[in-house]
Parts: structure tokens; sequence; C-alpha cells
């Protein structure tokens, strides 16, 4: 399912998270849990990944990570905002030292002007640290290819976090 780039990638993300002694999970919802299922594909992730959140409705995003439902309404579940209080949900809710968060607009309906299809948003927080945010746009090159392209610019983030420890 995963390229052996990626693979390697997520790899090497979670040897990194081992050897200092962090753990790792993430809230998703465009991209339906392929970021949690891309790092348990590797062997032996279980003693670093925490665990993964597929928060698809605004409900989910509400009940199990927090996010204010004052902040989806002002700002729409694909902002920089949900995204960074989902990543921020994680950190509080869990064991994690490190999350990422992924929303965004996947297609091939549901775009607007202002958010277009293939525009994602994403956060990754780390306890005790800032909470880092961007946003992609991937145009609309199709559902599949737009939910792969936002699993490895999550792995970035979480890489970015990594550094910073």
């Amino acid at each position: 399912m995963f390229d052996s780039s990626l693979l390697h990638r997520a790899e090497a993300v979670l040897a990194r998270a081992r050897a200092k002694g962090l753990r790792i999970a993430v809230a998703e919802s465009c991209t339906g849990g392929l970021l949690a299922g891309l790092l348990t594909e590797i062997p032996g992730s279980s003693d670093v990944f925490e665990r993964g959140f597929v928060t698809y409705s605004n409900a989910a995003k509400e009940e199990l990570l927090g996010v204010p439902q004052a902040t989806i309404a002002a700002f729409g579940a694909v902002s920089r905002q949900t995204a960074a209080a989902m990543a921020e949900g994680v950190v509080e809710r869990t064991p994690a030292d490190i999350s990422a968060s992924v929303t965004g607009v996947a297609g091939p309906g549901g775009g607007s002007p202002q958010k277009p299809v293939g525009h994602v948003q994403f956060a990754a927080a780390r306890r005790g640290g800032e909470t880092i945010g961007a946003a992609q746009e991937f145009g609309d090159i199709g559902r599949g290819p737009i939910r792969m392209a936002a699993v490895a610019f999550a792995l970035s983030l979480i890489e970015r976090q990594l550094d910073s420890v």
C-alpha cells in the first residue's frame, strides 16, 4: 500500500522517537487513518506509536480531541486553527509526546473557492513545546494521491518536531 521511500521515512521517524524515548499519536480527518496505518506498518512500532484518532466528523473532533465548536464554526473544519486544536488535543488527552493532525479537502467534491479540492491543513504539537502548522495545496490530483501526499507531509511535521527535541 505504501511506497518504499515512505516506509523508510516512517521507520526512521520511529527509530528517532524510540532513541529519544518519545511516543507519537495522530489525529486524522481526510486521510482516514492512513498516517496511523503507515506508522503501524513498521514492525515494532507499538513501543513508539501510542494511538491514532480518525475524527472525520466535526462532532468527533469536538468529542474526542476537545476542538472547540466555536473554532470549527468560526474557521471551519479545514483551517489552521482546527488543525492546531486537533494536534494539541491529542497531546492533552494522551500520553503521547508528539502529535500530528491532518484535515483537508480530498475531493472529488466538497471544495470551495477558499478551500479547493487538494487544500489540506496540518499541525504537529509537542508536549512542553510549540505547535507548528502548515497548509498545502496539492491541487485536484485525485482523492488517493491527495491523501497519500498529505500522509507524507504530515510525516515531515513529525520529523520537524523530533528535530526540536
